[in-house]
């Protein structure tokens, strides 16, 4: 009888060991997808995004937040206590980094959703929703630049506009300097607040044209403004 369950007991290892063994396994797997995913979200949004922050530095944090997401999940998806403990950890952490531009929210959350489907072994589903998303953004974005050309509208520079005294430099001065200094441009964003003035334009200009003479323009009206140029492409 000591024999059988001997026996029985060794099989019982054996097996629980094969398990153990497969189920790192499939996370290993899961783990090298989800950073293969992310990387690729990561090369779409440096190039397809829009934003108007730092999209390089911006999306180093894909790879960290999809690998964190995917453990995460790992983890408390087999016990009820876990994830009840999740929940109160989270109540306490707080996020206290501003997204400014709701593009990159879009991003943060797509990378969450292949941190979450590669943590829950939904592979398949994973990837075929990252590519046609991507594939989708790809196809707008080319059409959208087509549209632009046909136009004959083709921005390459981002300019923007802050100053403190918003009596000596109006937005319609600044616009009309704006507008005699390029091609075309494009007034997308103007905020005023106690006197302060932030106008954000797209531009066109020439490879010829010396992007420093908005500032030179610009600082014959006011000495104090500030000017950001940002490639947009």
């Amino acid at each position: 009888m000591n024999k059988i369950l001997d026996i029985e007991n060794f099989f019982a290892a054996k097996a629980a060991s094969g398990e153990s063994t497969l189920v790192l396994l499939t996370f290993l797997i899961n783990l090298v997808l989800a950073a293969a995913l992310s990387y690729w979200i990561e090369k779409v949004y440096i190039k397809r995004g829009t934003a108007l922050s730092n999209r390089p530095a911006f999306a180093q944090n894909f790879i960290l937040i999809t690998l964190t997401t995917m453990l995460v999940i790992s983890i408390v998806k087999s016990s009820l206590a876990l994830s009840l403990g999740l929940i109160g950890a989270l109540s306490i952490v707080r996020f206290r980094a501003a997204i400014k531009e709701p593009q990159e929210l879009s991003y943060l959350f797509l990378a969450i959703a292949v941190g979450l489907g590669m943590g829950a072994n939904q592979q398949v589903i994973t990837i075929i929703a990252i590519a046609s998303i991507i594939g989708i953004l790809r196809v707008r974005a080319y059409f959208e630049e087509n549209s632009e050309r046909i136009k004959g509208w083709d921005p390459n520079l981002y300019l923007t506009v802050s100053t403190n005294n918003v009596k000596s430099l109006p937005l319609e001065r600044i616009t009309k300097t704006i507008a005699d200094l390029c091609s075309r441009a494009r007034l997308k964003r103007a905020d005023s607040s106690n006197g302060a003035l932030e106008v954000l334009f797209l531009i066109e200009t020439s490879k010829e044209d010396d992007p420093h003479k908005f500032e030179t323009a610009l600082r014959t009206l006011d000495e104090d403004v500030k000017i950001t140029l940002l490639e947009s492409k």
